[in-house]
């Protein structure tokens, strides 16, 4: 019976695909790009049949072909029947591949596509979208900065919006406090970049054809010193896959493992398919590959200082997100935002969800004091006082207000005494017992430039009223990333300590985090794995490997680059680094080297994503990388012509998220970020839509990747017979959505709002109130592990002694005499600050360098996107839109700068132009910029070369924050001059 069972399926299968081709024109377009003959059969022989596909027709006969392409063949007729016999476990499927229950043999490419085909049964003529009244469809998509609608007419992008929330979306949340009840708007609010989407995929700057450098011969002369310098021809997708596929074979065959690197840019595209740590991986794994291993880019300060005085090393050393805003509600007192800008920086990825929350806090009357260089766009919007200190000077006055809470009794002694240790030590510290220099207001004053006062008067505020701690942006970034950013992130938490962390009205985040959200409702996050497989380097194996079954993927190559010293690596031969591992506060102290005994140096670097030049410390290092005879081949794979892409020897073109098929939940990070859509008023999971066909011959990164290792038979492999579609259905499955909308319902409307827990009582409990009430923890995240508990599993933190450590044990036992990190959190002056008095002979002005408010890293500047035309971000000048750097006005008087005057800031390390924005909201002496300009251009002038497109970190230094970390510092000193377009200075 079974067997009969088995033949009818066989037989049927061919009348199922002409009929959905005949329904569906997507399946008969499918059809139509490959003849091939499928074989389908048991192992035994018993039952065989093979199909013959030709112009988009098929024929079936029983028995077997003398040549089929591809064959499917079955162990057993049990395999047979749970393949072909819905519904089909994918666990059943994943387990039988691994255990050659199942085995597909053929031409790669052709066993790809008819796995393909067979999902396209299932696929084929599910709609997607809405249909609206203007005569569009409505889509959906996810970005960095916030999800969007994205309406269609005619092929071509119309408009894109924020979502607005409907009648039968979940309810909103609501918080009562002072006797007033807080409930949020129930939409969208997204970052002004994220808006920039529609025009990026229209962008000149596009990438539409596979190019090779003009110069470049693969069998022949290279001109590998003209990288960055030639132009580009266009070449054939075949010809480009031919040579980068050749390139990685002859790789291996001729150096041996190892000799090809991968480099991605601190952040791509949203989604669980496309993301760096998904398909990328595990295209990466299934070659092996030496890993260009990524430094924690905004949590310097935290992961290198701060978690050895509380753990939290699953969280890279900053603060956990549940129930603060109700706390802060509820019993704050004071609001203090150090070093914090979250109405520009969005915490991560919430675009403005906290604006209307923190104006809550306004409306209440909560006082707020903001400590910042720069009087922000957070503090131009809630008031309050500004403190503005030098530039990486804000450990001194941390201290200062620790100095006066100890002298007058200002700090939690029964909390000091019951839950840290060390603090004897730390306060004979600040009274200058230990080394003969109390650390008093009038000692800080001269090194920050804040009047004694003013810290007297802040430090006894603070003091007696129950204080939220906004530090950086939700617990990264700030003053996190400069010179002395571990010393300042380590002050932060001793500061909390000394205000009884978790008690009622204490806390870290203020309201940029901590919503009553339902956490309990799974759904992977970006850095959970996706689809690699990998379980070393993403949070894969928390949760989404056992939720999702598919293959495994691993590295064999153990070899790494750390990425601030590849240039090295590739100039000298050689390097050092120290890992980046969130599993532990141990793993950082143990350093690695570049290369590897046994392995290849690199010779191919494989370079995935948007541009890293503007956020990487002395980024020009990397120019010279690019053209070292070392590297013999580069293949860059991105959507826009711009940053590295420009040094490629082949570029390929990917599409943009508009363009593909992906899945995600908005700001829901995962891995190092658990539960980071606490920032968000409402937990949203986003079908993100293919909107548009790939303009020009642009290809998705999954489809990159997947046409690549069909070239060298891994393809069946990578992509388990899937389409980034279907994989999009393997993460729906995976998630508890199947429990809450259909497929169908989701793929139409494109979103599902998560409800908020029914009652109060649901709401996950405050952060740390477990811990200053000496409880079992309680927050709904696996961090620390079982194993590093001191003592009993769930009581205290991830240190040695299990409580905040104010000297902390594991920096005693393994750096006990470093002069840049003491396990005594001293004072230490910034290596370029004003204290180095020769440099700023030359250089006088103190350049900071956050996060911007228009672009996530480099992905969204640049590229001819709208966001060229605000005037806070890019200002035209004859025509060319540049780099904005704003300068105090007295700072610009003193230089005859003028506003929106072309500006050449400089030191020795490189000049950029940039146009000057004069604003007295900067403190005199500094001059503030961003990080994240997507472009470089070089010009050869008068004063030498100078880049115009605004790559600020050409200007930082690529020393490490403290010897023996990898932390990036973004202090410099520069100065600036009055520049005209004929390249020289303006007198």
């Amino acid at each position: 019976m079974k067997k009969l069972t088995l033949r009818v399926i066989l037989y049927s299968l061919a009348h199922v695909l002409r009929l959905t081709a005949a329904r569906h024109a997507d399946m008969a377009t499918f059809m139509r790009r490959r003849n091939c003959v499928a074989q389908i059969q048991l192992r035994d022989g018993s039952i065989v049949r093979h199909y013959i596909f030709k112009g988009g027709r098929i024929t079936s006969r029983a028995g077997l072909h003398p040549k089929p392409d591809v064959t499917m063949t079955f162990r057993d007729l049990a395999t047979a029947l749970m393949f072909m016999v819905p519904p089909v476990r994918q666990a059943d499927v994943v387990h039988a591949a691994k255990t050659f229950k199942v085995v597909v043999d053929g031409r790669d490419e052709l066993v790809v596509w008819f796995m393909q085909l067979l999902n396209m049964i299932q696929s084929a003529g599910l709609q997607s979208g809405r249909k609206m009244a203007d005569g569009t469809t409505r889509f959906t998509t996810n970005t960095n900065g916030g999800p969007l609608f994205v309406f269609v007419k005619d092929g071509r992008i119309v408009r894109t919006t924020p979502i607005d929330l409907d009648a039968d979306d979940a309810p909103s949340w609501t918080l009562r406090a002072r006797g007033r009840s807080f409930t949020p708007r129930r939409q969208a609010t997204v970052s002004a970049h994220a808006l920039s989407l529609k025009s990026l995929v229209y962008s000149e700057r596009r990438l539409l054809y596979p190019m090779k450098r003009v110069d470049f011969d693969v069998n022949g002369e290279r001109n590998i010193a003209n990288r960055g310098i030639s132009d580009y021809v266009r070449i054939s997708w075949d010809e480009a896959l031919d040579i980068v596929s050749a390139e990685i074979k002859r790789m291996k065959r001729q150096y041996g493992p190892g000799a090809m690197a991968i480099y991605q840019s601190s952040h791509h595209s949203w989604g669980n398919v496309g993301y760096y740590l998904s398909a990328m991986l595990r295209f990466g794994n299934l070659l092996g590959f030496t890993r260009v291993h990524p430094n924690p880019d905004s949590w310097e300060g935290w992961y290198w200082g701060a978690m050895h005085h509380f753990g939290n090393s699953l969280r890279v050393g900053s603060p956990g997100p549940y129930g603060i805003a109700e706390d802060c509600l509820k019993h704050a007192e004071l609001l203090v935002y150090w070093s914090s800008d979250p109405e520009k920086t969005s915490g991560a990825y919430a675009g403005s969800e906290g604006t209307e929350r923190r104006l809550w806090t306004r409306d209440l009357g909560i006082p707020t004091v903001h400590i910042d260089p720069v009087f922000n766009a957070t503090a131009q919007l809630l008031g309050g006082k500004w403190i503005a200190p030098r530039p990486a000077t804000d450990p001194a006055l941390a201290q200062a207000i620790m100095y006066v809470w100890v002298q007058e009794d200002l700090y939690d002694k029964e909390y000091v005494r019951t839950r840290t240790t060390g603090f004897d030590e730390w306060r004979d510290y600040l009274l200058g017992t230990e080394d003969g220099i109390a650390k008093t207001p009038e000692w800080q004053e001269p090194e920050t430039g804040v009047p004694a006062a003013t810290v007297r008067a802040l430090a006894r505020l603070w003091g007696t009223r129950k204080t939220h701690l906004m530090p950086g942006g939700a617990g990264l970034g700030g003053a996190g990333r400069n010179a002395t950013g571990g010393q300042w992130a380590r002050c932060m938490i001793m500061m909390m300590a000394m205000q009884g962390w978790g008690k009622p009205g204490s806390n870290l985040g203020g309201m940029q985090i901590g919503t009553p959200l339902d956490f309990s409702f799974y759904f992977p996050g970006y850095a959970d794995g996706g689809i690699s497989g990998e379980l070393n380097w993403t949070a894969s194996a928390l949760y989404n490997y056992t939720r999702m079954p598919h293959v495994l993927t691993a590295n064999p190559v153990k070899q790494m680059i750390p990425r601030q010293r590849f240039p090295e690596a590739i100039v000298n031969g050689h390097c050092e680094g120290h890992l980046w591992d969130g599993m532990t506060l141990e793993a950082q102290f143990a350093p690695y080297s570049y290369p590897m005994a046994g392995y290849s140096k690199v010779h191919m670097l494989y370079r995935y994503g948007g541009s890293s030049f503007g956020t990487i410390a002395r980024s020009g290092r990397f120019v010279e990388a690019y053209r070292h005879p070392s590297l013999e081949f580069v293949v860059n794979q991105s959507i826009w012509f711009e940053g590295e892409a420009k040094f490629a020897d082949v570029i390929l073109p990917a599409c943009t998220s508009l363009e593909r098929w992906d899945i995600g939940e908005w700001a829901g990070a995962g891995g190092y970020a658990h539960d980071s859509q606490a920032q968000l008023n409402h937990r949203m999971l986003v079908m993100q839509h293919k909107c548009i066909e790939p303009l020009g011959e642009s290809k998705s990164d999954y489809q990159i990747f997947l046409d690549i290792l069909s070239r060298m038979g891994l393809g069946a492999v990578f992509s388990e017979g899937c389409s980034d579609f279907d994989w999009c259905k393997r993460v729906f499955d995976s998630s508890d959505l199947p429990k809450k909308i259909s497929w169908k319902k989701f793929l139409e409307k494109g979103y599902y709002v998560v409800p908020p827990p029914e009652s109060e009582a649901l709401h996950a409990p405050t952060y740390f109130r477990w811990y200053a009430e000496g409880r079992k923890k309680d927050a709904p995240e696996p961090s620390p592990l079982p194993s590093q508990y001191a003592e009993e599993f769930g009581m205290g933190l991830q240190t040695q002694s299990g409580k905040i450590e104010f000297v902390p044990e594991s920096l005693k036992r393994n750096c006990p005499d470093s002069e840049e990190r003491p396990p005594l959190n001293r004072y230490i002056p910034s290596w370029e600050g004003l204290q180095t008095k020769e440099l700023v002979a030359r250089f006088p002005l103190q350049m900071v360098s956050s996060h911007s408010r228009y672009s996530f890293h480099t992905h969204h500047d640049g590229k001819d996107g709208f966001l060229n035309a605000v005037a806070e971000h890019r200002v035209r000048v004859n025509g060319y839109p540049y780099w904005v750097i704003n300068l105090n006005p007295e700072d610009a008087r003193r230089r005859g700068i003028s506003q929106h005057d072309l500006v050449r800031i400089y030191n020795d390390r490189g000049a950029v132009i940039c146009v000057a924005d004069l604003l007295p909201a900067v403190r005199p002496g500094v001059i503030k910029g961003y990080e994240s300009s997507a472009e470089v251009e070089f010009i050869q002038t008068s004063k030498g070369m100078v880049d115009r497109g605004g790559c600020l970190n050409l200007l930082t230094s690529d020393r490490r924050m403290m010897k023996g970390t990898e932390a990036m510092a973004t202090s410099c000193l520069v100065e600036v001059e009055r520049w005209d377009e004929a390249g020289f200075a303006a007198a």
